[in-house]
């Protein structure tokens, strides 16, 4: 496997190598980066050409330069060498432009390919599990049309919708009769067609659905809960619970007792901290929550051990995934009590353009909810866009999984279906799908060009954007360097997972 590892990370820097030779003479060669300057009244246009000769080297062979960029660039990842990145045609350091760029991109890329691959295979098995049903026709004709959407339409909509028509609502956030109704029909609609089951049970789904949406719709609107929202101990306990039994269904059943016990004692655990830790959680800080994220991992896999018993490996990760799942509800929680005071500071909180609010003062948990705010419409553009191939992906490797012998093999020793489809067809119809994830996040840094431009964010694609118009190959060289380097750790990654996935290719 170390063999096969190093092999293929030789190869990859051969292309990584290949790629930004190719890249650096043609942006070299796509335009004059002294035109501005040679356009200029300025009365030292003569001084200010000589010096952007001297900065950007172009006295120079370009072999030469590209090789000190090389070497700058090979410092960045050998220890013991120089990273350098070179300068911009004005003088700023690459360097640390590519890292503040890195970071606004990576907030995008990671949130949108996390939710996508969440939502797009829990869909993608639900529709393939009800193939050729309402739902999977619905299914299948959504993935085509956000698939199919081209990225700068689509965020001029969420701009419009997500950011100017909800900053007008949120002011005095109201709901007719008719409004309530009818997202409580769509609500009831969506979970009968995604449930299934006989007319009886359909019916009893979207009657129930719709009931309790409508009460909450009402009860939200009477009591000004959109302005003011408010959760509490109470109902992060009741989702946690629920999520941990939802988990233990899903991963063993309820016949093993210990693993249930074992996620109700993770949530009871995690109530128990986030009750003696409440006025240190109301500070907040990301150094504390990072720390407070790790005790829950640490707790929750402990916790899993000791219920285990010969179901020790399920129950460690079943009390992992209910702890981890109660510590975002608990940021959730401790983040929407502060909305209310975020919209005194911030009265039209989505913003269409930037990452950040100018000159916005607060708590942590309000600039906390000013960033994610801010983040909030570009990542469910770069999630809707994946989401579609995610979806399609994944029902189309279940069905294929689900025609095999040994699922039939599976059904007729009589193995629940739950475990024929989460143990058996699950775990061997992730293996194709290792590799488009694997592409898909060295992709979603390149494709946020777009939607860096649209949203006005100082990323990774804004930084290629200038480098291109200014004909600066530095910039650009430092984009192919973190995308090219993405591609290769992702498909390291991914043959990894393949090795994790079918113990075959391990050997």
């Amino acid at each position: 496997m170390l063999r096969y590892i190093f092999r293929r990370l030789g190869i990859s820097v051969l292309v990584l190598f290949g790629a930004a030779t190719l890249v650096f003479v043609l942006t070299i060669n796509s335009g004059d980066p002294l035109a501005d300057l040679r356009e200029t009244s300025a009365d030292n246009r003569d001084e200010l050409i000589e010096a952007r000769i001297r900065t950007m080297g172009l006295d120079k062979p370009w072999y030469e330069r590209y090789a000190e960029w090389l070497r700058g660039a090979v410092g960045c990842v050998v220890p013991g060498m120089q990273c350098d990145l070179g300068v911009t045609n004005q003088g700023q350091d690459v360097l640390a432009l590519t890292e503040s760029a890195m970071s606004a991109t990576l907030r995008l890329v990671i949130g949108a390919t996390v939710l996508a691959i969440i939502v797009g295979v829990a869909v993608g098995i639900l529709s393939a599990v009800r193939k050729y049903s309402g739902f999977d026709y619905v299914i299948t004709f959504g993935a085509f049309i956000f698939f199919s959407l081209p990225v700068f339409w689509a965020a001029v909509l969420l701009k419009e919708y997500g950011a100017i028509r909800f900053n007008d609502w949120i002011a005095d956030p109201r709901m007719s009769v008719t409004q309530m109704i009818i997202i409580a029909l769509i609500t009831g609609l969506v979970l009968q067609f995604a449930l299934g089951g006989d007319p009886r049970r359909r019916l009893l789904t979207a009657g129930a659905a719709f009931a309790v949406v409508l009460a909450a719709l009402a009860y939200f609107d009477a009591d000004n809960w959109f302005r003011d929202p408010s959760m509490g101990l109470g109902v992060v306990i009741l989702v946690s619970a629920g999520a941990g039994v939802l988990v233990t269904s899903l991963v063993t059943g309820f016949s093993e007792r210990r693993v249930l016990y074992a996620a109700l004692t993770t949530v009871g655990a995690g109530a128990v901290i986030t009750f003696a830790l409440q006025d240190v959680l109301e500070d907040g800080g990301y150094a504390l929550l990072a720390g407070l994220f790790v005790l829950t991992v640490a707790v929750s896999v402990a916790i899993g051990a000791a219920w285990g018993g010969h179901m020790r490996r399920q129950a460690m990760l079943v009390a992992w995934v209910t702890g981890v799942i109660m510590s975002v509800v608990v940021v959730m929680d401790y983040a929407v009590s502060h909305w209310s005071a975020m919209l005194e500071l911030k009265p039209r909180p989505v913003l269409t353009i930037g990452a950040l609010s100018p000159n916005f003062e607060g708590d942590f948990w309000e600039r906390f909810l000013d960033t994610g705010t801010q983040l909030l419409l570009p990542t469910v553009l770069l999630t809707l866009i994946s989401v579609a191939s995610y979806s399609r992906y994944t029902r189309s490797s279940m069905l294929e999984v689900m025609e095999q012998d040994y699922i039939r093999t599976a059904r007729a020793k009589g193995v629940s279906e739950r475990a024929v489809i989460t143990k058996h067809a699950f775990r061997n119809a992730l293996i194709p799908l290792t590799t488009i994830v694997a592409f898909d996040f060295a992709s979603l840094i390149s494709g946020a060009v777009v939607t860096e431009q649209v949203f006005g964010w100082r990323g990774m694609g804004q930084m290629f954007i200038n480098g291109l118009r200014a004909v600066d190959p530095m910039p650009v060289m430092s984009f192919v360097l973190v995308t090219g380097a993405a591609a290769v750790l992702m498909n390291l990654a991914a043959d990894i997972m393949y090795g994790y996935l079918d113990p075959r290719i391990r050997r």
